[in-house]
């Protein structure tokens, strides 16, 4: 604008002027009649869509009344809250996951995004105020002498020097302007792209609690595979043990003559592959150790876990109703709150078809000289509003919505998965977990049948009845269930686990910040944590 024209008193025809409204007034009136639109929101408005829920488990205990073999506990009893691992009574796990809270980089990236996503609602969230911008300035100019009009301008002046000049044809000017501008959410869309912005908020922090509870598993099933390769450890070493003693007796048995050179070949054979086998333990054991050291936020060389054999029974595991599922699962939350965050993206394109409307204001200072910079005949001011309206777009906004709507659908359809999905985990456990015990029980009495069978040969052996290739194969046929056994036993510990995580852990949906909590800032980052997700 002109700055002359900022001066200038406004003309008012057709006997307006005195009479007319004051400016302030104006402005007064354009906001109020803002505030009063403001209450519009456009848009579908969010309902929860139904997901299937069965009436009960498949796989529920009730259901199989005979196998008394397969322990869950009663759904009436409180479900599991907190830390969830504290069920198996293991000082050791206790200890590892507080430190998996404190330092795993996994969780600590996921709570920073979710920090981010708050930050995003604070920054939508400063839609609803105006904008208030001002930029001083202060400049000292002079025309060219050979520029039309300058020559004269030096004549009329008597002495060629401009007001608050300090020399010949050069000018001061300086100015404090300041700038409002608001643009009034009439039809809801700052309300809808808050709202989103808050969804989006929700969904990360159901994320992140979908995140620790997936490392906590993962800290958990790895201490008790290292339990495993302990119990294998022993399982090989009294191997190794037993065979040395029976290659001794082979040498014996050949240096008198009365064993023969393959028995103690074949003796000697089955020591060294229970010794190889010892030996490839140690590999796997390592690389269990390894990977809990890095969940817990340390190098490998820092960490050592030490030796204990797996020899506990799973808890039994309160499993509650089916529809409660819904509300136990971070993963279901965070797709539920990503159905939400979608509809509202579909009311931020409605907007899109209604006019918006702009509140302007400027004023401030300017003067040719210093000392009258700020003096009240210096100030200027100017007031106004703006209407803005796409008349012809060939249907860019209808296709917005239509591909909003098309996106809110398909999360609808993600959201049912992920509740169908959420279901057949927990059936794929509870089945495993009454599966395996019955299995486990079996094969306990296959390992009882597989020793009196080797006890028995290797009687047999010592007598002259049978050869040693008897004992050999009794002796791989106990190892062998042995192992089975073992194997199982890590397998029931680990599914339980499994079963824990699919059924939510400790964490609910109460545990979820509102969307006021995600608005919230926090004082000491500006981000804010809220009271629900804080930093470890």
């Amino acid at each position: 604008m002109n700055q002359r024209m900022r001066h200038r008193r406004p003309h008012f025809p057709n006997g307006f002027g005195m009479n007319a409204p004051r400016p302030a007034n104006a402005l007064a009136g354009a906001i109020l009649g803002a505030l009063l639109l403001a209450g519009c929101t456009v848009g579908p408005k969010y309902n929860k869509p139904s997901a299937p829920i069965p009436a009960n488990y498949k796989e529920s205990p009730a259901n199989f009344p005979d196998q008394q073999v397969w322990k869950v506990a009663d759904s009436q009893q409180a479900m599991l809250r907190g830390k969830w691992w504290e069920i198996f009574n293991d000082a050791e796990l206790n200890a590892l996951e507080d430190q998996l809270d404190a330092s795993n980089q996994t969780i600590a990236q996921a709570y920073q995004n979710y920090m981010a996503a708050r930050a995003l609602v604070q920054q939508a969230r400063s839609q609803y105020f105006p904008t208030v911008t001002a930029s001083p300035s202060a400049t000292r100019s002079r025309v060219a002498a050979n520029v039309g009009g300058a020559n004269s301008s030096s004549s009329s002046s008597g002495s060629g020097t401009s007001s608050g000049s300090s020399s010949p044809g050069a000018t001061n000017l300086f100015s404090l302007p300041g700038d409002v501008s608001w643009e009034p959410d009439l039809w809801g869309r700052v309300r809808n792209t808050v709202n989103q912005a808050r969804y989006a908020a929700q969904v990360s922090a159901a994320d992140l609690a979908n995140v620790r509870l997936s490392q906590q598993s993962s800290l958990a099933q790895l201490l008790f595979q290292v339990r495993g390769q302990d119990a294998l450890q022993k399982l090989f070493n009294d191997t190794v043990i037993a065979d040395r003693k029976t290659v001794d007796y082979a040498q014996a048995q050949y240096e008198t003559g009365v064993g023969d050179k393959i028995s103690l070949a074949e003796a000697q054979t089955a020591l060294q592959s229970a010794e190889a086998a010892a030996i490839a333990v140690g590999l796997t054991r390592a690389q269990f150790e390894h990977a809990i050291a890095v969940l817990i936020g340390k190098t490998p060389s820092e960490l050592s876990v030490p030796i204990k054999i797996l020899d506990s029974i799973p808890p039994p595991v309160p499993i509650g109703v089916p529809s409660h599922l819904l509300e136990r699962r971070p993963d279901v939350a965070a797709a539920e709150r990503t159905m939400a965050e979608a509809n509202a993206q579909v009311g931020i394109a409605y907007a899109a078809y209604y006019p918006n409307v702009t509140l302007n204001a400027s004023g401030g200072f300017e003067s040719n000289s210093f000392t009258s910079w700020l003096a009240w005949p210096s100030r200027f001011w100017s007031i106004g509003a703006s209407l803005s309206e796409t008349i012809f777009d060939a249907g860019l906004r209808r296709a917005q919505v239509r591909q909003f709507v098309a996106l809110y659908n398909a999360d609808v359809a993600g959201y049912r998965q992920t509740v169908l999905t959420a279901f057949q985990q927990v059936e794929d456990f509870l089945a495993a977990e009454r599966i395996l015990s019955q299995q486990t029980d079996k094969q306990k009495e296959a390992v009882a049948s597989a020793q009196e069978f080797f006890d028995l040969e290797y009687d047999r052996y010592q007598t002259g009845i049978d050869p040693y290739i008897d004992v050999l194969t009794a002796q791989n046929t106990l190892l062998g269930d042995q192992q089975s056994l073992v194997n199982l036993q890590t397998q029931r510990m680990t599914s339980e686990v499994q079963l824990i995580v699919a059924l939510g852990g400790g964490w609910d949906d109460t545990q979820l910040p509102t969307p006021a909590q995600v608005s919230v800032k926090d004082a000491s980052t500006g981000t804010g944590t809220g009271s629900t997700v804080q930093p470890k």
